[in-house]
């Protein structure tokens, strides 16, 4: 995490990798989805909470902005809801 920029990276092999991600109110802040395994329903990742749907192409990395003006735990997950994630937005 820079001064102006918090910034997580997650691995997509069968799940999240961090599961849980922490980032702190107020600060700008960026996730990196990186998709290594073909697993079908793991080409998306969309989080109604966090305002965000991504396709996931195999090995590339996909950013999306996060808001982080309101504290709270915020879910993420798969197209087809059956991998979950979260962003915990912590004070």
């Amino acid at each position: 995490m820079s001064e102006n920029k918090q910034q997580a990276t997650v691995e997509v092999a069968g799940g999240y990798k961090p599961e849980t991600i922490t980032l702190h109110q107020g600060i700008p802040a960026e996730l990196s989805f990186t998709r290594t395994n073909d697993q079908g329903c793991l080409d998306v990742v969309h989080s109604k909470a966090l305002n965000f749907e991504e396709e996931l192409p195999l090995n590339e990395t996909k950013t999306v902005t996060i808001d982080t003006s309101k504290t709270g735990e915020f879910d993420f997950s798969c197209g087809m809801d059956m991998f979950h994630g979260k962003v915990v937005i912590e004070p």
